[in-house]
C-alpha cells in the first residue's frame, strides 16, 4: 500500500525563493521587512552557495548564513535550506575532475554551468556527505530553519550520465541484478548482432552506435541505473540530515524530471515532495504548435506531482518571464497571470506556494529569469498581485490538507514509461494518448488522478477509482496482472488501448498472443496489427451510431467467446473487424480499444462510461474554464480557472460561497481576464462524493 507522507503543511503558506549572496547585507532588513508586509513567511535559500561554507577544500567557514539565520529570527522569517551539491565549486572540480559528468562520447562538462557533476563518483559522493553533514550539524537546530531542500531539481539539464564513474557503478548495478553474465544475456537478447559479453568489463553505459541503435534492453536497464543512482544520491544527504535536524522539520526536494523513481525517493528519503512551476514555458511553444490549453498544461504536470504526493509544495512558482542569456524566453505574466497559476498549483494540491524568485538576479546566466521585484528594486504590478494572491490563499485556509476528487485514474508504472523513451513505436502511441486523455478532461471537466502501478501496489488503492485508464501497458508482468484482475472482478472498468501486454520486464516481446498476459482479461486476441497507413482513406469505427476516429495504429481484434463487441473498423482490409470490445468478468468489466486514444474516441468514451462532467450539480462552465474540486470530510471546494485573456461566464447551479470575499452566490457568474474564484460548495447530497 501507498505510504502516507510525513509532513504536511497545517495551513496556506506562502513563500519565495531568496539568495542572500547575491545581494548586499545591506538590503537584507527591508527585503526580509518587505516580503513579510506582502505576507510572505518562509524563504528557501543557500542551493547553490557551497563556497560560503567551504571556501577551500576542507576549511568551513559558517559566518555568512549564521548572520542571515539570526536576521531571520529577528524578522521573524522562517527558512528551508537547500544542500549545495547542484554546483560544485571550482576548487573540487579542478583537483577531482573525475566528479564530472560528461557528454556520451566521452566529453566532460566543465564547470561553470550547474549539474556537471555524477552521482557516482566516489569522491563526490564522500566530499558532498562531508558539506551535508557540516551544514546539518551546525544548522540543524536554528529557530529559523523549518525544512530542508536536498540538492536542487535532481536530473534537471540532463538525466542521462556517461563518466567512468558511471561505467563502473553501471556494472556494479547489474552484478546486483543478475548475479551472472549468462542471465544478463538472456534477458538483453545480446545473441543479436553478436552483443555477447563474456567479461563485465565490456559492459558499460550508453555509447554512440550508428544509427543511435542501442541494444533496447540495455536502454530499458539504463534508466533503471540512472534512478537508483539519483535515489541513493537523495537517500545519502537525507539520511544525514536526519541525525540532526529538530523532529518537526521537513525535509524535500524539488522537481520532478526524467529518469526518477519519484515514488521510491518519496518513500525512503522525503517527507513531503515540492515541485517547480513555469506554466509561462508553455508560451515558448512554435507557433505551429501552440493551442488554446497551453499553460493548462500544468495541470497535466501538478497531476504527477500529486501522484507522488498528495499534499505537495510548490518550490518555485513563476513570478515573472522565464528566460537564460544562452536559451529560452517567455513573455510576463500578464495582470492575473500570476494569480492564476499560484491558483492552478493549489487547485491540484498545493498547501504550500513560492515565488521564484524575490527579486531579478543582475549578473549571470539567469538574469533574465524574472522574480516578483525587478533589477530596480522598486514596487511594481507583480508585487501588489503577491499581496493579493497572499490574501486569496489565506481564505483557502480551509481546504489546506483537503483532497483532490477524480472521476477516473490514469494508471501509469516506471517501467512503461522509461520503455517509451526507449521504444519510437511505443513513444508515438502513448504521447498521443495521454495527451487526449488529458485535453479531454479539461475540456469536459472531468479530472483525475495519475496512479502508478508498482511491485507494492494492492487492489485496494485501485479501487478508489469506478474507472482506469491504462493507455498501453506494454510492458507486463504476472504480478501486475494479478492486481488488474483482482480490481475488475471486485467491480471496476478497465480501459486499455492498443500495443498491450506484448513484451515482458526487460523489454523482450514475449511469445504469446496478443495482449499477452492481460488477454485473459480483454477477451481478445490480437491476430493483425499496423500503423495507419497515409496511402488509405482514414478509417473509422461507430460506437452505437455514432462515429469515432481510431487514428495512427490499429490493433485487429478477434472477440473471445463472451466477449462483446461495441463498434468495428469502417474501412481498411480489415474492414468489419472489432476495434472496441466489453469483457465482463464478475462486478467489473474490461473495454480494449484497438487504436490509440484521441480526442473523438475519448470524449465517447467518456459519455459510455457515464463519467464526464461529475461536478455538472454544481456547475455549467465553458469548456475554456478549468474546474478541480477538493474535498476534505463532507466539504467540497470549486476552483473556477479561467486562462483566457477574455471574460468568461459560467453558472453556479447552487448558491456556493466565494471564499474570497464570504459572499454566497448563484446563477450567471463572470470571471474576468485570467480570473479566479474558489467556492465552498454549500451540500454535497448531490453530484460527485
Amino acid at each position: 500500500m501507498r505510504k502516507e507522507q510525513r509532513y504536511q503543511w497545517p495551513e496556506m503558506t506562502m513563500g519565495v525563493c531568496y539568495y542572500p549572496e547575491h545581494w548586499d547585507p545591506a538590503l537584507w532588513p527591508e527585503d526580509l521587512e518587505r516580503m513579510r508586509e506582502v505576507g510572505i513567511s518562509v524563504i528557501r535559500i543557500a542551493e547553490f552557495a557551497w563556497s560560503k561554507v567551504e571556501p577551500a577544500e576542507g576549511v568551513f567557514d559558517f559566518t555568512f548564513f549564521d548572520t542571515f539565520l539570526d536576521l531571520c529570527v529577528e524578522k521573524g522569517m522562517k527558512v528551508i535550506f537547500g544542500t549545495p551539491t547542484a554546483t560544485p565549486p571550482a576548487w573540487l572540480t579542478e583537483k577531482y575532475p573525475e566528479v564530472l559528468n560528461g557528454s556520451r562520447d566521452g566529453v566532460l562538462y566543465r564547470h561553470g554551468g550547474r549539474r556537471h557533476y555524477t552521482y557516482n563518483s566516489p569522491v563526490y559522493q564522500k566530499l558532498c556527505a562531508r558539506i551535508v553533514e557540516k551544514e546539518a550539524g551546525h544548522y540543524g537546530s536554528h529557530p529559523a530553519i523549518v525544512g530542508w531542500q536536498i540538492d536542487n531539481e535532481l536530473n534537471c539539464e540532463t538525466c542521462d550520465f556517461y563518466s567512468e564513474a558511471d561505467h563502473a557503478a553501471f556494472r556494479e548495478f547489474l552484478k546486483r541484478k543478475y548475479g551472472a553474465l549468462d542471465a544478463l544475456n538472456a534477458a538483453w537478447g545480446t545473441v543479436f548482432w553478436n552483443q555477447t559479453y563474456t567479461d563485465w568489463e565490456q559492459i558499460h553505459v550508453l555509447r554512440p552506435v550508428l544509427n543511435e541503435g542501442n541494444n533496447p534492453h540495455q536502454h530499458l536497464d539504463y534508466c533503471r541505473f540512472v534512478a537508483d543512482s539519483t535515489q541513493k544520491f537523495c537517500r545519502m544527504q537525507a539520511d544525514l540530515i536526519r541525525k540532526y535536524k529538530k523532529p518537526q522539520d521537513f525535509i524535500t526536494t524539488n522537481g520532478m524530471f526524467s529518469h526518477i523513481d519519484n515514488h521510491r525517493m518519496m518513500d525512503e528519503s522525503l517527507d513531503v515532495y515540492t515541485y517547480d512551476s513555469y506554466p509561462n514555458m508553455a508560451f515558448q511553444l512554435e507557433e505551429e504548435e501552440r493551442e488554446d490549453l497551453r499553460d493548462r498544461r500544468w495541470t497535466k504536470k501538478l497531476s504527477e506531482v500529486r501522484s507522488v504526493c498528495p499534499h505537495f509544495g510548490i518550490m518555485e512558482q513563476q513570478s515573472g518571464a522565464s528566460g537564460w542569456t544562452t536559451r529560452m524566453e517567455s513573455p510576463a505574466p500578464r495582470p492575473g497571470q500570476l494569480t492564476l497559476w499560484a491558483m492552478q498549483s493549489v487547485a491540484q494540491g498545493a498547501d504550500f506556494i513560492s515565488f521564484f524568485r524575490w527579486r531579478t538576479c543582475t549578473v549571470g546566466t539567469e538574469m533574465y529569469w524574472h522574480g516578483i521585484l525587478d533589477y530596480d528594486n522598486r514596487d511594481n504590478r507583480k508585487l501588489e498581485e503577491v499581496r493579493d494572491f497572499y490574501r486569496k490563499l489565506k481564505a483557502l485556509d480551509p481546504v489546506c490538507g483537503a483532497e483532490n476528487v477524480a472521476a477516473f485514474a490514469l494508471l501509469k508504472d516506471y517501467d512503461n514509461v522509461w520503455d517509451a523513451e526507449v521504444d519510437r513505436w511505443h513513444q508515438r502511441v502513448e504521447k498521443v494518448s495521454e495527451n487526449a486523455i488529458f485535453e479531454v478532461s479539461e475540456r469536459m471537466h472531468t479530472p483525475y488522478d495519475v496512479v502508478y502501478l508498482r511491485e507494492e501496489t494492492q487492489v485496494e488503492e485501485l479501487a478508489a477509482y469506478p474507472v482506469l485508464f491504462y493507455p498501453h501497458p506494454v510492458l507486463m508482468s504476472e504480478a501486475r496482472a494479478a492486481v488488474l484482475r483482482a480490481y475488475v472482478e471486485q467491480g471496476g472498468t478497465l480501459v486499455i488501448g492498443c500495443r498491450a501486454g506484448y513484451k515482458d520486464l526487460n523489454g523482450r516481446c514475449v511469445m504469446l498472443p496478443q495482449p499477452g498476459l492481460l488477454q485473459e482479461l480483454t477477451g481478445t486476441d490480437v491476430r493483425d496489427f499496423t500503423f495507419v497507413s497515409s496511402a488509405e482513406d482514414s478509417v473509422i469505427a461507430y460506437l452505437g451510431n455514432v462515429p469515432m476516429a481510431v487514428p495512427l495504429f490499429h490493433d485487429v481484434l478477434t472477440a473471445l467467446e463472451g466477449t462483446e463487441v461495441l463498434a468495428r473498423f469502417s474501412g481498411g482490409y480489415y474492414k468489419g473487424m472489432p476495434v472496441l470490445t466489453r469483457r465482463q468478468r464478475k462486478k467489473g468489466c474490461v473495454l480494449h480499444l484497438g487504436s490509440t486514444f484521441c480526442q473523438d474516441n475519448v470524449m465517447r468514451l467518456f459519455e459510455y462510461l457515464h463519467i464526464k462532467e461529475p461536478f455538472s450539480t454544481w456547475i455549467e462552465a465553458p469548456e475554456t474554464v478549468e474546474v478541480v474540486m477538493r474535498r476534505k470530510g463532507e466539504k467540497r471546494f470549486l476552483f473556477v480557472l479561467n486562462f483566457q485573456q477574455e471574460e468568461a461566464v459560467f453558472i453556479l447551479c447552487r448558491p456556493a460561497t466565494l471564499l474570497y470575499t464570504g459572499e454566497v452566490q448563484e446563477g450567471e457568474i463572470t470571471l474576468p481576464p485570467f480570473g479566479t474564484a474558489v467556492y465552498a460548495c454549500k451540500s454535497s447530497v448531490e453530484g460527485m462524493s
